[in-house]
């Protein structure tokens, strides 16, 4: 399929072209995973590297350039964008790897002089160290801060990646406070910017399987002191959204995929050391973190005052069986499957933004060969876990 700000760069006759290659893509990829090829013939126009790679990444830096790589929707995109770039919360698991593709993006258009600054803590050193070395300007501040976020450089773009999730039965106050608070204070500061605001897909009830997944319209219901937070995030962005005209994205994402961690990490993990793998929650949706992160950073030219509500996850309603199923071939082992699949599971609906951006560049298939390849080999791995197994909303 191709994307909307792709086509509008493509003449009718190559437009066509595109799609013809897609659909062969699509067809060499799945005659090498039943073994009828050695390789796929693989072209992917939504990238810049005209080649994706079948096997895993050999390293971190090699993932790292992946994980960082524009797309062609985000090069046309930024090659509009006017100003500098904020990125709040930049020391996560998704926000330097997200920080080093705006720099790319920017660079590539020739939009050198548009500057990406990152903020965050920074307790791992080399974090701030290795965004320093790729051009991207790191800030230290703590964002529940007033004073703090008050100091912050005026910017007209921000992505608002900051928040809590893990501790929160422990500690509900901790996660209110940053969910919700944090987001008042950021909303305030910068009420004359674009923000696009991370939120989650946990903001929905559990729905049927076959639903396809929670539209951005359907009625949100949350489970639990965590997922009721975000709803706060999102009414307290609304609300300064709608009283200050600020244009907002709340970037409803669930779940990335990272080779260091993420749903498929978790199950392969599981399957490789011989542990059961629950599938009472049995079904999930996933996409990959660089078709995430470029997705973002593109939503800065959607903001909207009332924010505009978004979706972001990949295509498929994945069997967490079926997951388990196909890691046990790739590792040569029976994987031990427990539980019974419940006939509600969390799931999006991400079409509208497959309409805004196209599918996401690396195909299911794809992610799941380069996770087994990571382990496979020993890749470092971040140790985070994502608990998608949990139906009651404690994390």
């Amino acid at each position: 399929m191709t994307s909307p700000a792709t086509a509008c760069l493509l003449p009718g006759w190559l437009q066509e072209l595109s799609i013809t290659i897609d659909s062969l893509r699509v067809l060499s990829v799945s005659l090498c995973l039943r073994g009828e090829i050695s390789h796929p013939v693989w072209y992917n126009r939504s990238m810049p590297s005209p080649f994706l790679p079948i096997e895993a990444p050999a390293d971190e830096a090699a993932l790292e350039e992946l994980l960082s790589r524009p797309t062609s929707g985000l090069l046309a995109t930024f090659a509009e964008l006017e100003g500098d770039l904020l990125i709040l919360g930049a020391g996560g698991k998704m926000g330097p790897t997200l920080a080093r593709m705006a720099r790319r993006a920017l660079d590539e258009v020739g939009r050198r002089d548009q500057r990406v600054i990152a903020v965050a803590r920074f307790s791992d050193p080399a974090v701030r160290a290795g965004l320093e070395a790729v051009g991207v300007a790191p800030v230290r501040a703590d964002l529940t801060d007033r004073g703090e976020v008050a100091g912050l450089p005026e910017v007209p773009n921000v992505v608002f990646m900051a928040g809590q999730k893990f501790g929160t039965t422990d500690a509900p106050d901790a996660t209110w406070h940053m969910n919700t608070y944090v987001p008042a204070l950021v909303a305030e500061r910068f009420a004359g910017s674009r923000i696009v605001a991370f939120s989650t897909g946990c903001v929905y009830p559990n729905v049927p399987v076959a639903s396809g997944g929670s539209r951005e319209e359907d009625p949100l219901g949350p489970l639990g002191d965590y997922a009721n937070s975000c709803v706060g995030r999102e009414r307290i962005l609304t609300y300064f959204s709608r009283a200050q005209g600020t244009p907002m994205v709340l970037f409803r994402l669930n779940y990335a995929i990272d080779l260091r961690y993420g749903v498929l990490v978790d199950v392969a993990q599981k399957v490789l050391a011989g542990e059961p793998v629950d599938v009472t929650m049995g079904y999930v949706n996933v996409i990959w973190q660089g078709d995430a992160g470029a997705q973002a950073l593109q939503c800065l030219a959607h903001a909207s005052a009332p924010p505009l509500a978004l979706n972001v996850t990949g295509p498929e309603t994945v069997s967490v069986r079926v997951l388990a199923q196909r890691f046990g071939e790739l590792f040569g082992r029976e994987p031990r499957i427990v539980g019974t699949e419940a006939e509600t599971a969390l799931l999006s609906n991400a079409g509208r933004a497959h309409a805004l951006f196209g599918y996401p560049t690396v195909p299911l298939d794809i992610l799941i060969g380069w996770v087994a390849g990571w382990l496979s080999r020993g890749g470092r791995l971040l140790g985070k876990p994502t608990h998608y197994e949990t139906r009651d909303g404690k994390y």
